[in-house]
């Protein structure tokens, strides 16, 4: 089950967002002030998802977001009355997955936390896959060479090495990566998604101009095979 830590200092509406997490499915941990919500620095990757609001007793979202990050990869979704774009500017910068202003629809919520749990893989179990000799944890981001450490991926890099990895051997178009992995509300290009490929190609194929896993279709998209 899908976990979600809620940092939210109102009780009636941290009450309403939980009822409503918890009727879609998902695993609720609640907490109320900035300075309890330090204790899960130590543990943050245990959550799927964190939904943090700004404006907190003692210490605030921003703090708090910039010590999660440093924790874990955890994706983090702001709640605030602060809704300008400034202010969206910041959360995003300090690391946050995305940003909702209030007074904001509870159905908008429930969709952007279904959007950031399911495009960004983090509902995957503990997942690893193999290319080559190489070993991808979908969970951590690091690439393991010979079960040593040899680099690691971005949360976006990851969303897409796991779109490829759950259509292997088949052709998946630049418009269903862009949906996927990029979303509606981003209007990356297909060159984007090219340099994508190449460092792909760059980090698993033994010679990258004669790709072996990561293959570019002419006019339509591009396809993973790994044996």
């Amino acid at each position: 089950m899908t976990k979600i830590l809620l940092i939210e200092d109102e009780d009636s509406l941290n009450s309403i967002v939980t009822m409503n997490l918890e009727m879609d499915g998902y695993e609720v941990e609640s907490c109320f002030d900035g300075a309890k919500a330090l204790q899960y620095t130590k543990n943050i990757e245990d959550f799927d998802l964190i939904i943090l609001d700004v404006m907190l007793p003692e210490v605030s979202g921003w703090e708090l977001c910039e010590k999660f990050k440093k924790a874990g990869n955890t994706p983090i979704l702001f709640i605030s009355a602060r809704g300008t774009s400034s202010d969206k500017i910041k959360g995003l910068k300090l690391g946050a997955d995305d940003y909702l202003a209030k007074p904001f629809d509870l159905e908008e919520l429930l969709l952007r936390v279904q959007i950031l749990t399911q495009r960004l893989g983090v509902n995957a179990n503990k997942t690893i896959i193999k290319i080559g000799e190489y070993d991808v944890n979908l969970n951590t981001f690091e690439v393991l060479k010979n079960e040593d450490y040899y680099t690691s991926l971005s949360k976006r890099e990851i969303a897409l090495l796991k779109l490829f990895n759950d259509n292997k051997s088949e052709v998946v178009s630049r418009e269903e990566i862009l949906d996927k992995v990029w979303g509606k509300d981003q209007f990356p290009t297909s060159r984007t998604i090219d340099n994508y490929i190449l460092n792909f190609r760059k980090i698993f194929e033994q010679n990258p101009k004669e790709p072996k896993y990561f293959h570019s279709i002419r006019g339509v998209g591009y396809k993973f095979t790994n044996d």
